[in-house]
Formats: structure tokens, sequence, C-alpha cells
């Protein structure tokens, strides 16, 4: 694959609506959740959000946010002056925007693309369960 293909390749990719966003939310309505997508009015705009508990919902690509990253940076072979210090930044800005929402009183969670992907029944159980207790609190 040339630059130039590569390049056209990373700029077609979406911020909104991936498939990972896509699956998971389908199942967390199909469960009877009811949330906002990439609302705005939420800092950091979570890809799931639900205002009425506090609760935003983050699902992070495996590359673009840096899962296992001590491992997997040395495989990054070409533009690695631009691409390495990207997701870094990435993964900085994500602790940012957790600590302002949980600042805030919101929970955070984050789910990994592979989570998704592999096991969304027991993932999009795991974030009912999270929402039915912060539910339940005073």
């Amino acid at each position: 694959m040339t630059d130039e293909q590569r390049s056209y390749n990373m700029s077609r990719i979406k911020g909104k609506n991936t498939t990972i966003e896509m699956l998971l939310s389908k199942a967390l309505w199909h469960r009877g959740l009811r949330f906002r997508k990439n609302s705005k009015a939420v800092y950091g705009h979570p890809d799931i959000s639900i205002k009425k508990y506090k609760v935003a919902i983050f699902c992070d690509g495996d590359f673009w946010h840096g899962w296992d990253w001590e491992n997997r940076k040395d495989s990054i072979k070409n533009n690695r002056e631009y691409w390495i210090p990207k997701i870094e930044r990435n993964m900085q800005k994500d602790i940012e925007v957790n600590h302002v929402l949980s600042s805030m009183g919101w929970r955070v969670i984050r789910v990994w693309e592979h989570e998704i992907r592999d096991n969304l029944p027991d993932t999009a159980d795991m974030i009912i369960r999270i929402v039915n207790e912060v539910q339940a609190k005073p």
C-alpha cells in the first residue's frame, strides 16, 4: 500500500456512528436502556450518555486510543513521528475527559473495541449493571 492510499484510507475513518458504537448502542437499546448519542451538551462528547443518571460511555478504538500501547506501539512501522504522538495525545485526552466528568459527578465507562467485538452481550450487560447501580443510589 502506498503512502497516498494509506492516507486516503485513514481519512475515511469516521468519528461518529462507528461500527462498534452502533453495535453497542443497539445492544443497550434492546435491553431497554435509553440514551443520547454523541451529545455535545456533555463534556468530551461521549458516544453514549444518560444525563439523568450522569453516565458517560465511550467506545474506544483499540488503535486510536492506545490499547496495550506499550506492546503495540512498536508495531507502527510507517510515519511513527506522527502516529505515536497522536495516539499518546488521544490517551492523555481520555484521562483528562475522565477526570473532568468524574469531578462533575459523572460515572465514566470506557469500553475497548475488542471487548465490544469479542463479547458484546457481556459488555452490554456490564454497562446495564453499572447504570442500575448508579440509578439505585439516592
